[in-house]
C-alpha cells in the first residue's frame, strides 16, 4: 500500500426499499475539514487519469458502480516512491479511499456501464494546485487494459 493512503470499510443500511450509503462524518478518523464534495460520472472503460493534487486530500467512495481506481507515488521522500497501487471500489464492496496531496491517482469504470465516484475533499478544487499528465504518460508507465491471469 502507497504510504499514507487509508482505506475506511463503510455502513450501508439496507432493506427492501434500497440502501443507505454512509460515506463521511465528522466524526470519522479520515475526517480533516470539509472543502467540497463532488461526484465524477465515468463512461464504461473511460480513463480519468492522471491527476495531482498538491493540497487536497482526497476520499472517494463508489456510489454506482465497479472503478479501478490507480494510485501512483512519485514523492522522493516517500518510502513507498515508484510504486503503483490498484484499488478495486464498489457500491457492493463499499469502503473510501483517503489519498494525501502529491499521489497521482486515476480511475476507471471496468464494467458495460457508467460508474460513479464521489470525492469529498478538504479543500475546495483549485486548478492551479492541481498537475495532470495524459493516461498513457510515459513517466508513470501503467497499463489501463484489462489484465487477464
Amino acid at each position: 500500500m502507497i504510504s499514507g493512503v487509508e482505506i475506511h470499510k463503510k455502513k450501508q443500511f439496507i432493506d427492501e426499499r434500497g440502501k443507505i450509503m454512509r460515506m463521511l462524518r465528522t466524526d470519522d478518523e479520515e475526517f480533516r475539514k470539509f472543502g467540497e464534495i463532488y461526484f465524477s460520472y465515468i463512461y464504461p472503460n473511460a480513463i480519468k487519469a492522471w491527476h495531482k493534487h498538491k493540497l487536497n486530500t482526497l476520499n472517494y467512495a463508489a456510489v454506482f458502480g465497479k472503478i479501478k481506481l490507480v494510485l501512483f507515488d512519485d514523492r522522493k521522500k516517500s518510502p513507498t516512491f515508484g510504486q503503483t497501487q490498484e484499488i478495486f471500489l464498489s457500491d457492493e464492496d463499499y469502503f473510501t479511499v483517503t489519498i494525501p496531496p502529491m499521489i497521482w491517482n486515476g480511475f476507471k469504470a471496468i464494467q458495460d456501464q457508467p460508474a460513479i465516484i464521489a470525492n469529498c475533499s478538504d479543500h475546495v478544487h483549485d486548478e492551479n494546485k492541481i498537475e495532470r499528465k495524459d493516461y498513457n504518460d510515459i513517466s508513470i508507465g501503467y497499463d489501463w487494459k484489462i489484465k487477464y491471469k
